[in-house]
C-alpha cells in the first residue's frame, strides 16, 4: 500500500484538539517534537485514514484535521487494517521516518467533543498508534508506504498481574518481573506488564486491549486462580475467549501436581482470543517460573500456527 500525508497535527496539552502544521520533526523513541503525546511509551504517534474522515464528514460531522486527536491523516492507506508490527515509512532518503505500529484502536474513557456532537467518534476503532523507530522531518504531501510484519519476528508477550495489595502499592509485585525475565530469556519481546486489582471489568478491559489492540502473541495472567471469592481470573478469561485451549492449563496442573497436590486447586484457564493465546498462571513467583517452564517449548508451536509462521502439523507427511 502506498499513500501520502494529508495532514500533520500536534497539541501542547493532552485532551485538547490538535492543530495542523505544515511540517514536524519526529524524534526516535520519543514522538513528534512539541506534541503532548510524545514520550517513552507505545502510543507516540497516532494515524487515521483520510477516507474514514471524509466518510464521517459526509454524515454532517464537519470535522477538520486534528479534531480526533490524531497526529497524521494518511491518504491512500487503510490504517486500521495494519496489524501490530507493521512498519510505516514516511518520506524518502536520509530524512525518511520509520514508525512501528504498536496498537490498533483504543478505549474511549471520556467522550470527545466530536462524540458529544455526533454520538459517534471514529478514532477508537479506526485509529492506530505507533512508536518512532527512526526520526526525521515529515511534511504535508510526504509519500507513505508500509511494510507488513515479518512472520518470523520474535513472539510478543504481555503480562497482567492481579493483586489488590500490589495494585495499591501495599505489597511489591514479584510475579511480574519473574514472568518477564523468563519470557525474555525464551526470546519473547515483552510489550508491557500491568498490575491491577482483582476486578472483573478491569481484567476484561485489559485482556481485550492487549489482544485486540496490542495484538500480543501471548498474554500471561498471574493471580486470581484460587478459591477466594475475589479470584475471578478464569471466569473473565473464558468470557473474553473466542476459542478454548484447555490442554495448556491442564498440562500445567498435571506437572504442578508432581510438586504439590494443592495444584489440583488451581482453576486457571487457557484460551485463544483473535491471534492471542491467554494463559492463567498462579500468583506466586515460584509457581509462575515453574508453570512457564512446563509450557513454553510446546506453546511456541501453537503460537506459530496461530501467527501462520508454521504449519498445523509438525509430523512427517507421506
Amino acid at each position: 500500500m502506498d499513500g501520502t500525508v494529508r495532514a500533520i497535527c500536534i497539541s501542547e496539552k493532552r485532551g485538547t484538539v490538535k492543530r495542523e502544521v505544515e511540517a514536524a520533526r519526529f524524534i526516535e523513541n520519543h514522538g513528534i517534537e512539541g506534541d503532548a503525546h510524545a514520550g517513552d511509551w507505545h502510543r507516540q504517534v497516532s494515524l487515521l485514514s483520510a477516507d474514514k474522515v471524509d466518510a464521517f464528514n459526509e454524515k454532517g460531522a464537519s470535522v477538520i484535521s486534528g479534531d480526533f486527536g490524531e497526529n497524521l491523516v494518511i491518504e491512500g492507506i487503510d490504517c486500521a487494517s495494519l496489524p501490530a508490527g507493521t512498519t510505516v515509512i514516511i518520506g524518502e532518503g536520509d530524512d525518511e521516518v520509520r514508525l512501528s505500529v504498536t496498537q490498533r484502536g483504543k478505549e474511549c474513557h471520556t467522550h470527545c467533543q466530536v462524540y458529544q456532537r455526533m454520538g459517534d467518534c471514529i478514532m477508537p476503532r479506526e485509529g492506530i498508534f505507533t512508536r518512532v523507530m527512526k526520526g526525521g522531518t515529515v511534511k504535508k504531501g510526504s509519500p507513505v508506504r508500509v511494510v507488513m510484519p515479518d512472520k518470523e519476528r520474535p513472539f510478543t508477550a504481555a503480562i497482567v498481574i492481579l493483586s489488590d495489595k500490589a495494585s495499591m502499592g501495599i505489597r511489591e509485585d514479584k510475579s511480574g518481573p519473574k514472568a518477564a525475565s523468563v519470557l525474555k530469556d525464551a526470546g519473547y519481546d515483552v510489550l508491557e506488564t500491568v498490575v491491577i486489582p482483582d476486578e472483573k471489568d478491569r481484567l476484561r478491559n485489559e485482556l481485550i486491549r492487549l489482544s485486540d489492540g496490542r495484538e500480543a502473541d501471548l498474554i500471561i495472567t498471574s493471580g486470581g486462580t484460587g478459591f477466594s471469592v475475589r479470584d475471578i481470573t478464569p471466569e473473565v478469561t473464558l468470557e473474553v475467549a473466542h476459542r478454548n485451549a484447555p490442554g495448556i492449563a491442564e498440562y500445567m496442573r498435571l506437572k504442578s501436581m508432581e510438586i504439590t497436590d494443592r495444584a489440583m486447586l488451581s482453576r486457571g484457564a487457557s484460551v485463544i482470543r483473535g491471534h492471542s493465546v491467554i494463559v492463567n498462571l498462579p500468583g506466586s513467583p515460584k509457581a509462575v517460573e515453574e508453570c512457564l517452564s512446563f509450557i513454553l517449548d510446546a506453546l511456541a508451536h501453537g503460537i506459530g500456527v496461530l501467527r501462520g509462521s508454521v504449519s498445523e502439523c509438525a509430523g512427517n507427511e507421506e
